[in-house]
């Protein structure tokens, strides 16, 4: 059996450069009825906590270090830890800098691009797609014909890149080469907001780029 995709949403803050937003969260959960990983690990541990239930935690993986999308991600891991077990914070090395502005000093396992971690017979691809921050991925799950965006590629463009640690014409760049690259059928599940697909958004890339951030 393969892994399948569960979907909760929290709500909280995101701060950066001085600014807090009020914001809801997509958190995915992909596995199957014994062992599951998380996709980012934003702000109410204890709503993925059961929505994980009693099955074991493989990883909380992070599509980029923004406090969003990690506050919660060490409490989770250690929640889930055993003696046997240590829960590892999967983040791409080039978000240190972001993640220590919300967990200094706490240790995470570096992502690489092109690895692949497997869930219930399920892989899922580490894309690494700057922009949003240095060490931004996706995680491209060919099985499920799925790939988890984060705040890369929403229903209607790239995320926001007019804050620290951002660059427009990066995730312009990681999106035209590497996300629009998969197959137009490809569902886009994203860190806010409704999903979307490749196909749907592809024909927009122009439009984006005239728009600018």
């Amino acid at each position: 059996m393969s892994a399948r995709v569960e979907h909760l949403v929290t709500s909280g803050t995101f701060s950066l450069d001085g600014q807090t937003f009020e914001v809801d969260n997509n958190v995915w959960i992909v596995g199957d009825d014994a062992e599951v990983v998380v996709v980012d690990a934003p702000h109410d541990v204890d709503a993925i906590a059961t929505a994980i239930g009693d099955r074991r935690l493989l990883a909380v993986l992070c599509t980029h270090a923004h406090d969003d999308h990690v506050r919660r991600a060490p409490a989770l891991a250690e929640r889930f830890s055993t003696q046997q077990h240590r829960v590892p914070v999967l983040l791409h090395p080039a978000d240190r800098e972001v993640w220590e502005l919300t967990h200094p000093g706490l240790a995470t396992t570096d992502l690489v691009p092109g690895e692949v971690v497997t869930v219930a017979g399920t892989d899922l691809h580490v894309l690494h797609t700057p922009g949003h921050t240095p060490g931004a991925v996706c995680f491209y799950a060919p099985a499920l014909g799925t790939v988890f965006t984060g705040d890369t590629l929403f229903a209607g463009g790239p995320g926001a890149t007019g804050r620290s640690f951002s660059s427009f014409d990066t995730i312009v760049g990681s999106i035209r080469d590497v996300l629009l690259e998969l197959p137009p059928e490809t569902r886009v599940l994203t860190g806010h907001g409704g999903s979307t697909t490749i196909g749907d958004e592809a024909p927009h890339l122009q439009e984006w780029i005239t728009r600018g951030h």
